[in-house]
């Protein structure tokens, strides 16, 4: 007759092991700053929040930090979880949000300038905060999609929501863009304060990060580069 032991249950495995397996079978990158919501079933973000929220108590009972009678501490293991899964890094376990085009019906073939857009993001090295603004400059032609404005400012939270370093999202901003848009030319410019260096480190207060994306036509004519960097220092 089999015994108790026998019939202990097996380990469940957890959300996160399970995800992964899936990304690793389809041979996709999953870097801090890449979106893997294809790859999230219905219910799970739940059950990684339940995961992530006592990965991050075991993280400050490490720290000797008193999650029992602590009032302060006591529910903080669950709130930097869905700060981390809802806000800050949502651009990562989102799908993108919808984007409604338009074809170019007026033959449009001028300069047009979004910005200056809030970003928020965090450093993939450190996870501070990275805060800026986003200006970006598009010339369409006539087989170009438009999009809203207001979308604009949802790709960019979309994919600033990440661990980032600055480079490389302003990189996948402008290569998200030129996707739906289909212009002759992009350019994308970024300026930040990261607070890896304002928090810890050197803690200079002052120092700012800007770095730009051209792409097509922004890219070829330097008039129109010109034109562009001018208007956004207005």
């Amino acid at each position: 007759m089999p015994t108790d032991s026998q019939y202990q249950a097996v380990p469940a495995i957890p959300v996160s092991q399970r995800i992964r397996e899936r990304i690793v079978k389809a041979k996709v990158r999953y870097h801090a700053n890449d979106n893997i919501a294809d790859f999230i079933e219905p219910g799970e973000l739940d059950q990684l929040l339940a995961e992530v929220e006592g990965k991050l108590r075991g993280v400050l009972e490490s720290l000797v930090i008193d999650t029992a009678s602590d009032h302060n501490t006591l529910d903080t293991g669950r709130r930097v979880a869905k700060m981390y899964l809802n806000e800050i890094f949502k651009g990562r376990y989102l799908p993108m949000p919808p984007v409604t085009e338009f074809p170019n019906a007026s033959h449009l073939n001028e300069l047009m300038i979004i910005g200056p857009i809030t970003v928020r993001s965090a450093c993939s090295h450190h996870l501070c905060p990275i805060i800026g603004k986003v200006w970006i400059g598009v010339m369409p032609n006539e087989h170009s999609n438009l999009i809203g404005l207001s979308k604009y400012a949802r790709i960019a939270d979309w994919i600033m929501s990440r661990p980032q370093i600055q480079e490389e999202a302003v990189v996948q901003l402008a290569d998200t863009l030129q996707e739906k848009m289909q212009p002759d030319g992009l350019a994308v410019v970024m300026e930040a304060d990261h607070f890896c260096m304002h928090w810890r480190g050197v803690k200079d207060m002052d120092s700012k990060m800007i770095n730009s994306v051209m792409h097509g036509s922004f890219l070829k004519d330097p008039n129109l580069r010109r034109e562009f960097l001018s208007l956004i220092k207005k």
